[in-house]
């Protein structure tokens, strides 16, 4: 078990503000409790297997626009998704129970 939760930081790498999305993405991880480990932006692996495979707790993007719909949809059905710009949160996906009926 960690001690640290962790979370996945998410900047593109062909941002013209790389490095201060990075920090911004630092800053509420730390804010938030959580220590960072990238996203590789020249994996092959979709982001969802990204989160997976590194086992952390959240994902933390440097803006919204950096996930779109479906890969939003994809990593929540994993863990949490927190943005910068704007800021927001978005909750994992509750696991729902077969013949639940709410």
């Amino acid at each position: 078990m960690r001690q640290t939760p962790m979370a996945l930081g998410v900047v593109d790498q062909d941002s013209e503000a790389y490095e201060w999305e990075r920090a911004q993405v630092r800053r509420l991880a730390r804010h938030l409790g959580y220590a960072v480990v990238w996203a590789s932006g020249n994996s092959v692996l979709p982001l969802v297997d990204q989160v997976r495979q590194a086992d952390v707790d959240i994902v933390i993007a440097s803006v919204s626009d950096h996930l779109d719909v479906l890969t939003l949809n994809s990593v929540m059905g994993v863990v949490g998704v927190e943005t910068v710009c704007p800021r927001l949160s978005f909750s994992r996906w509750a696991d729902v129970q077969p013949g639940w009926s709410g």
